[in-house]
């Protein structure tokens, strides 16, 4: 059976790897006694579904199970226990079912009904109109989008993620497809996955790295039509080269290639290449991120040839990992289209998006470039493009870089005339962090601008809650822009009760995890009673969960921990947390966190009310959101780029309590939650963890606790849940992905698509105009000068309204006036002479000076009152430029 949706009911063969030493069978009951091959055939073998449920195959492998309740409901109705033993893994428990379970279930008409209505129902989800069919009305959107994340979280089934960056690109996919965007996602495929984190007796953070079979998961191996497998070819340096095959998960309407470097043909370097998620480091990061950019490339153009799937027209980098895809990409444009290097950039440039996601300068990979050097050299050279053509991309070329450094953030944005940080905070961050890339220019004008992450309700609302919105505000009203603003006709009692089940949810899933971890800690089953009563449904709950880079301060709640103690057993107004996290398994400084957190939670005297859950994952995530009444935020600011995660908690009726950063800082009204008080500017840090803990205990005694507790005669807490429909009407909206995917659609993908055939058309005609003019305008921008600016119009008392005329001579060299924008800035003037609230005037060309001196003007009117200032600057002018800063030059008068 070939093709990528081959289905559950085939039996798949694949090669195994060499064996160390003859036969693992050797001496095993039926095994040949004398093996003494070092290589066999493996088989998969899957069960055979009866034809009545043959639909359950495609509904096994198409992942929009993991957002769609009543599909995994069928599934859990096939085995209840089954289900559970196998993590709610649809593919596992179709394995897992014995024939006569199958064929009792195939004989079962009520079920077989279920089946095949599931199926139509998947049917008419792929078929039925969405709104990129009304958005592309006019044909200008993008045929095809590529999307390349280093990791994607789409379900905990499929555990090729580490935390919010494969969260967020998970998302982004099930939006995409929820919209109709037709975007396909570029991975790798990550044998080991990231790690399952248990911990010690002392609590110490271990790692396992479980291997995941692909055969065992909701993949197929993109074949040629010959059946064999597709594949990937990568060359590295001494003559090797990497081999990689192509996984495709269904994700909705979108497909997802990972690539998957486990090939017979490897060398065990290779072969281990992809094992691991952030695995490794030098050499071997590096060959992840050229098989993820430049194998992403070469696996789309298989993907397109066997498919008839329309090539890319805009390819959008998640985060700076899959960098060198621009390289692979100028390298078909040089071979295939007789293009210059500068020429392809510039086409490659044009179609390009790049989101960063980190405030901090240690999230991005940096390389030696010596080691970049190698890697791009000799045998390992991409045709058409010398690494000496390479280096300067990432090049740390600018004021406060290194040198010798190989940046591969500095390299997306550098290849992308279409960047964005993460949320409107992050954007200014990232504008300040990458200034340097832009010299001349004001951070504000630096071109990053910004789209705020958002979530994938139908996989982060709990069912409970969509129900109670089905029930009062009809069909899905409450996961659609126009249902939020009806929330406050939910009867508040409803509501109420809901969220105690929610918290009845998670409490029994926090003691079954509890009693697992305790019992891998050491304790004997007589020792793990204390589990039973952990948490109380009727407490005030609050999550915390997140990564634990120092940053996020996990345990900024611990810094005085009597107070700490003292809010968890108050007798009339408790408080329980129910914690979680994760630290990279090369950061000893996050897991001493993590130690200090569960020694603290180990207290017999209140671990009752104190938890922290080892494994986060999408799972456990998927009962923590729901199940809290508050979500705890408090990384040191502007360091969180987004965070997501609250997001989700107020999705499920549950109220932020967050320093204002990421999301949080520009969404926060004053009425749909609490910020907790920041001590910016204080350099100490242990001072500021010591002013803003204090302020987050006075927060949750004096104003969270006290409206939890502030119920009526029948237990309700009106105050409260007028709190909790404010948020859901401000911030539902607003939160969605569907939101997030529109935005990228309309600012940055389409624009990018339009760009990028304008660049092509006429045989590649602007790109190579474009290419021309840079190479002039950087030779040439060093001899322009403005020599004399003057103004006339206003006397010395100017009024309101009044017009200024601005004279400017300007030396330009061997520039022609249309090569150039000539500007007037003008705008409030501070006591420094810097400008607020800028406007810009263009300048047009009046008088030939001669001797490559030009007269320009400019008349505008003064709409300001008080301190006024303005000066006039040059900047390169061209068609094919997205912004006037982009090849970043600029001569100010």
């Amino acid at each position: 059976m070939q093709g990528p949706d081959a289905g559950l009911a085939s039996i798949r063969a694949t090669a195994c790897s060499y064996r160390a030493s003859g036969c693992t069978g050797r001496g095993q009951p039926g095994a040949l006694p004398f093996c003494r091959v070092r290589a066999i055939r493996r088989f998969h073998v899957r069960t055979a579904l009866p034809e009545a449920l043959t639909p359950l195959s495609e509904l096994a492998t198409n992942l929009r199970w993991s957002w769609d309740s009543r599909t995994r409901e069928i599934f859990h109705d096939m085995d209840p226990q089954a289900w559970s033993r196998v993590h709610q893994d649809p593919v596992a428990l179709l394995a897992a079912l014995t024939p006569d379970r199958l064929n009792a279930l195939a004989n079962d008409p009520g079920f077989v009904g279920r089946v095949h209505h599931a199926s139509e129902r998947l049917h008419d989800y792929l078929r039925k109109p969405v709104w990129f069919d009304g958005f592309n009305g006019d044909q200008l959107a993008p045929a095809s989008i590529a999307y390349f994340s280093a990791e994607f979280g789409i379900t905990h089934v499929l555990p090729q993620y580490s935390g919010g960056l494969g969260i967020l690109a998970g998302d982004h996919l099930k939006s995409a497809s929820d919209l109709g965007v037709p975007i396909v996602g570029i991975g790798l495929f990550y044998k080991s996955g990231y790690f399952k984190q248990r911990l010690s007796a002392d609590g110490w953070q271990q790692e396992q790295y479980p291997l995941l079979d692909p055969d065992d998961l909701p993949l197929s191996l993109v074949r040629e039509a010959d059946g064999t497998p597709a594949q990937v070819q990568l060359a590295l340096p001494e003559g090797r080269t990497l081999h990689a095959h192509i996984w495709k998960a269904q994700v909705g309407r979108v497909p997802l290639l990972l690539l998957d470097s486990d090939v017979v043909a490897n060398d065990q370097a290779g072969r281990e290449l992809t094992g691991r998620l952030y695995g490794g480091g030098g050499d071997q990061r590096l060959q992840q991120e050229m098989l993820l950019g430049i194998g992403g490339v070469r696996a789309l153009r298989i993907w397109s040839r066997l498919t008839g799937a329309p090539a890319p027209e805009v390819y959008h980098c998640n985060e700076g990992h899959a960098g060198f895809l621009s390289v692979e990409r100028i390298s078909e444009l040089v071979t295939g289209s007789g293009l210059s290097f500068e020429q392809a950039a510039q086409v490659v440039r044009a179609s390009n998006v790049f989101t960063t996601h980190t405030p901090v300068p240690a999230g991005i990979d940096r390389f030696d470039a010596e080691l970049v050097r190698i890697h791009f050299s000799g045998s390992a050279e991409i045709a058409g493009v010398p690494a000496a053509s390479i280096l300067p991309i990432g090049a740390e070329s600018y004021e406060g870089g290194s040198d010798g450094i190989f940046n591969m953030a500095v390299m997306g944005l550098r290849m992308a005339q279409r960047c964005n940080g993460v949320s409107q905070l992050h954007g200014v961050v990232s504008r300040e962090m990458f200034d340097g890339l832009w010299p001349g220019f004001d951070d504000s004008e630096v071109p990053i601008t910004s789209i705020t992450n958002g979530v994938h309700a139908p996989t982060w609302m709990d069912r409970k809650v969509v129900d109670l919105g089905r029930k009062h505000l009809g069909i899905d009203g409450v996961r659609e822009v126009f249902g939020w603003d009806q929330v406050h006709r939910i009867p508040r009692h409803e509501l109420w009760a809901v969220k105690r089940e929610l918290r009845e949810q998670l409490i029994a899933d926090v003691r079954e995890r509890m009693r697992k971890s305790a019992r891998h800690r050491g304790a004997t089953l007589a020792e793990v009673g204390w589990t039973r009563s952990i948490l109380d449904p009727d407490v005030l709950t609050i999550g915390f969960a997140r990564r634990v880079p120092t940053y996020k301060r996990l345990t900024l709640m611990l810094r005085d921990p009597d107070r700490l103690k003292a809010l968890l057993l108050d007798p009339d107004r408790p408080i329980q947390l129910v914690i979680a996290g994760k630290s990279h398994p090369a950061d000893e400084t996050g897991k001493k966190l993590i130690q200090q957190m569960v020694r603290f939670a180990d207290d017999p005297a209140i671990r009752h009310r104190i938890v922290f859950l080892p494994n986060y994952d999408i799972a456990m995530a998927q009962q923590l959101y729901p199940g809290v009444d508050v979500w705890l935020n408090n990384p040191l600011r502007p360091f969180e780029a987004c965070g997501t995660s609250g997001m989700k908690a107020a999705l499920n009726g549950a109220l932020n309590l967050s320093i204002l950063d990421g999301w949080w800082d520009e969404w926060y009204d004053g009425n749909n939650g609490w910020a907790i008080p920041t001590a910016d500017g204080i350099e100490d840090e242990d001072r500021r963890d010591d002013i803003e803990s204090a302020a987050l205990y006075d927060l949750i005694e004096t104003q969270v606790a006290a409206r939890f507790y502030d119920v009526d005669e029948d237990g309700v807490p009106h105050h409260w849940l007028e709190m909790v429909e404010h948020s859901l009407k401000s911030l539902g909206p607003k939160v969605l992905a569907t939101r997030m995917v529109q935005d990228y659609t309309s600012l940055l993908y389409t624009p990018a698509a339009i760009a990028g055939r304008a660049a092509a058309a006429d045989q590649f005609e602007l790109a190579k105009q474009l290419a021309a003019y840079g190479e002039v305008a950087r030779a040439q921008f060093h001899n322009v000068q403005v020599e004399h600016v003057e103004s006339d119009g206003v006397g010395d008392a100017p009024l309101f309204g009044d017009e200024l005329v601005v004279r400017a001579y300007v030396r330009l060299g061997e520039l022609r006036p249309e090569q150039v924008a000539v500007q007037v800035v003008h705008g409030r003037a501070g006591e420094t002479d810097e400008l607020t609230d800028v406007e810009i005037v263009q300048m047009s060309a009046t008088e030939d000076l001669g001797d490559g001196r030009f007269r320009f003007d400019g008349t505008f009117a003064m709409t300001r009152t008080g301190a006024f200032g303005y000066s006039v600057r040059v900047l390169p002018a061209h068609e094919g430029l997205a912004s006037a800063a982009e090849l970043g030059l600029v001569v100010n008068a």
